[in-house]
């Protein structure tokens, strides 16, 4: 039986690459063929052990951002799909388990119960031990549940550019859908990594009138990114945030804040001065266990009107618009990739991503399993 190989996961910083047998499909699923793999910021925190705490049991294979080939596939799934052997696919990361009032409305990523009743039962974060064990997009081939949500991609789509399917779509979902962003709206972003790079792209296509990013001083080269997808304006974290915004705004304020930066708290507080009566912030950036919301006044929430929503992924529409904007080519996303790794230096592209190795300034990193 033919073998694949796999970036496995065996404990907090340990990589090994191994072997592992293609399944055999059966009616309802299929196998695909993996041609890259984006990495983000959990990735790396999956690196760091930080994620433990969650409930990940190693030897897992990471990578939940993937684009392939349909190897093969089965009748009932390729007539559910519409897909056949050779189209090429995105697959979003979370596997609800299809029966539950959240999945039956379409609301899979607040699946309760996940396909195996895991706490985090998505792409890359399922362990070997569960067959067939290509449960990550680390890996030459990729086995596809019949609970997975896949979407056709254009072939004439480079790898590398099409794996920021899943950052596009987190940033249609966080600055536009999720937050009802209108024609005529300001938008203030927090963060200028990869989602919020794609939130500035979302932004605009809402339709909104001004859009300001505000990253540390290191990011100033992501910042001109952001310029180049359509930021009106960009703050330095270290300034006076809040009087920066409302000399911007005429002293109105934003209509939405995205924050989507990690670990810090500060832009949450700062976002709550700056959207104005009516506003919402979108609350997108993990900070990481044990931390919590401080220094936050309250009556200024219910005296302005907030709404503050917490989004942990995107929906399945707005995957669907991240793929067409991709294909249309309408924004110079290809600036985004800035490095691709093979399998065995897998640790090395998370290290550039992380910003751990000197003189690289990552912003997408992709693996490609046959480099």
């Amino acid at each position: 039986m033919a073998r694949a190989r796999a970036a496995v996961q065996v404990g907090p910083r340990r990589y090994e690459v191994q072997h592992f047998e293609i399944p055999q499909v059966g009616p309802d699923d299929a196998v695909m063929r993996v041609e890259a793999c984006g990495l983000c910021g959990s990735d790396v925190d999956q690196y760091d052990g930080k994620l433990n705490a969650m409930g990940l049991a190693f030897p897992i294979i990471p990578g939940h951002e993937p684009v392939g080939i349909i190897e093969e596939i089965g009748p009932e799934a390729a007539r559910r799909w519409s897909l056949k052997p050779g189209d090429r696919v995105a697959v979003e990361p979370t596997l609800g388990c299809g029966r539950c009032r959240a999945c039956m409305t379409g609301n899979y990523r607040r699946c309760r119960i996940g396909r195996f009743g895991t706490r985090l039962s998505a792409y890359g974060f399922i362990p070997t031990s569960l067959k067939p064990a290509l449960w990550g997009g680390l890996a030459e081939y990729m086995y596809l549940d019949s609970s997975a949500a896949v979407h056709r991609v254009s072939a004439n789509v480079p790898a590398d550019l099409a794996v920021l399917f899943q950052p596009l779509a987190a940033g249609i979902s966080w600055a536009h859908r999720e937050p009802n962003t209108r024609v005529g709206d300001t938008v203030v972003i927090f963060g200028a990594g990869q989602r919020g790079l794609t939130s500035v792209i979302a932004a605009r296509e809402a339709g909104a009138r001004l859009v300001l990013v505000v990253a540390r001083r290191q990011s100033e080269y992501r910042l001109a990114l952001a310029r180049d997808f359509g930021a009106d304006e960009t703050i330095f974290s270290d300034e006076n945030v809040v009087k920066r915004v409302r000399e911007m705004t005429d002293g109105e304020g934003a209509d939405v804040v995205v924050d989507v930066t990690a670990e810090t708290m500060a832009p949450i507080p700062a976002a709550v001065e700056i959207a104005k009566a009516g506003g919402t912030i979108v609350l997108a950036g993990v900070k990481g266990p044990g931390v919590h919301l401080q220094a936050v006044e309250h009556d200024r929430i219910f005296a302005k009107e907030l709404t503050i929503k917490g989004v942990k992924n995107a929906d399945y529409g707005s995957f669907e618009i991240a793929i067409n904007l991709i294909e249309a080519g309408t924004y110079p996303i290809e600036k985004m990739h800035t490095h691709s790794f093979g399998l065995s230096s897998l640790e090395q592209a998370l290290l550039t991503l992380a910003g751990r190795v000197a003189g690289e300034n990552a912003i997408s990193v992709s693996i490609n399993p046959v480099l």
